[in-house]
């Protein structure tokens, strides 16, 4: 896409570039005549020319057109996308001395290559830059570019900002093969969550005096035949839980370990994202909440619009950003906002980095009100320095109090893959 220069978006300025030349020129002058030196005279001559050359010109007339492209509008997380920018002059002066910046949005790391260029630029003539970014889930909005252009004596510069709308849209493909550990809290519908209620199901659970009415495939035949008794075989009921997945996001949460540039906010996201659909699909209803300055509300569901809408929102929705989002934000009121919100028979996973106390609480409060929790942790701490060891100590102090209380704690290291972390917590819980 492409655009051009608008005139009420420039600033002219000078740059000071021949401050004092005038007074050095002057003074050699006059060294010059009071000791008849030519050379010396010569010298102030040409300052002085310069001072008076730089005084009257004027900014330079910038006309560009940009175009910027990319090599793929809607790439998958981590994926390298390459932009092309071409710049043309499309005025009749020359610009000698012209500097451009892509305007690169924040969430976007450069990996290859460089979004400035330095160049000068002839009437008709165009300049081309190539750099590559990794792709983050999310729309991410080119900025517009910034141009700076300097007159041949480099005394007066203009700086404008070029519009050239480009946008990327990152939705990744979410999916895990692990069971996500639920709690024993369930719906009155049928699912794939074992409770300790009897009835049909495929787990022992006891045995029963018959009942008028109980299904005869559930009748213990080598019982009545070996002690003439007539007794019921009750199973393990099977139910569907209902879910809600909050994810801190917090500006306290976006920490991350030193020399990895992805943060715990966004090891959550895609933790939840793939929590999410493995949920849905084992027929549970599931829903989404963010817990930061920005709201975002999904109330648990199922299907696969239901689904979709989880996947577009834990995208786009800027309370999931790689970046902290602003604005004002009381926490204890944003927990009571969520609490109004959650069904009163929902369990809640709740993904945290635990990088500060109030992220226990919020789990402590949640589970209080009767809301079955299950913390998934990821780790962005490290143990390079005192201080890096001291925060993982305290992390580590504060999963042992959640499960000191009854809250399942799921602790992820970000070495392993998730599904690595969620099956050894479920062996824990069932050995």
């Amino acid at each position: 896409m492409s655009d051009r220069d608008d005139d009420r978006s420039r600033t002219i300025r000078t740059t000071n570039r021949w401050r004092g030349v005038s007074a050095v020129a002057f003074l050699a002058g006059g060294l010059g005549v009071l000791f008849s030196s030519p050379v010396v005279l010569l010298s102030g001559v040409v300052g002085v020319a310069f001072a008076a050359y730089a005084r009257t010109a004027s900014p330079p007339a910038v006309a560009l057109e940009v175009t910027r492209a990319v090599s793929d509008d809607q790439p998958l997380p981590g994926e390298e996308v390459t932009v092309h920018l071409t710049v043309e002059n499309v005025g009749d002066a020359t610009l000698p001395d012209l500097r451009l910046v892509d305007g690169v949005p924040d969430a976007l790391g450069v990996v290859d290559g460089s979004p400035r260029l330095g160049t000068a630029l002839r009437p008709g003539k165009t300049a081309r830059l190539t750099y590559a970014v990794t792709a983050e889930r999310g729309d991410h909005a080119f900025d517009p570019v910034s141009v700076v252009a300097r007159d041949f004596s480099g005394a007066t510069e203009v700086e404008t900002q070029i519009e050239c709308e480009t946008t990327l849209t990152c939705v990744p493909k979410l999916g895990t093969t692990v069971d996500v550990p639920l709690r024993a809290q369930t719906t009155q519908y049928t699912g794939r969550v074992t409770t300790d209620s009897g009835g049909s199901g495929v787990e022992f659970h006891a045995t029963r005096e018959y009942r008028r009415g109980d299904p005869l495939s559930r009748v213990d035949w080598n019982r009545l035949a070996r002690t003439g008794d007539l007794t019921t075989i009750d199973f393990r009921e099977e139910r569907a839980a209902s879910v809600v997945v909050v994810v801190d996001a917090r500006e306290e949460a976006y920490c991350s370990a030193p020399g990895d540039d992805r943060n715990a906010v966004q090891y959550g996201v895609d933790a939840a994202g793939k929590a999410l659909t493995k949920l849905l699909d084992a027929g549970n209803r599931a829903g989404l909440a963010s817990f930061g300055p920005e709201t975002c509300w999904l109330a648990p569901g199922a299907g696969h619009d239901h689904q979709a809408r989880a996947r577009d929102l834990l995208a786009t929705h800027p309370a999931f950003g790689p970046v902290p989002a602003g604005g004002t934000f009381y926490p204890t009121s944003r927990l009571k906002w969520l609490r109004k919100r959650l069904p009163p028979s929902s369990q809640v996973l709740f993904v945290t980095p635990l990088c500060d106390d109030f992220a226990g609480e919020v789990a402590r409060r949640l589970d209080a009100e009767g809301h079955l929790v299950t913390v998934l942790s990821p780790d962005p701490t490290a143990t390079e320095t005192p201080g890096q060891r001291l925060a993982r100590t305290r992390r580590a102090h504060r999963l042992t109090g959640l499960r000191e209380a009854g809250i399942r704690a799921i602790d992820w290291s970000l070495d392993d893959r998730l599904g690595v972390a969620l099956e050894r917590s479920a062996r824990r819980w069932t050995a």
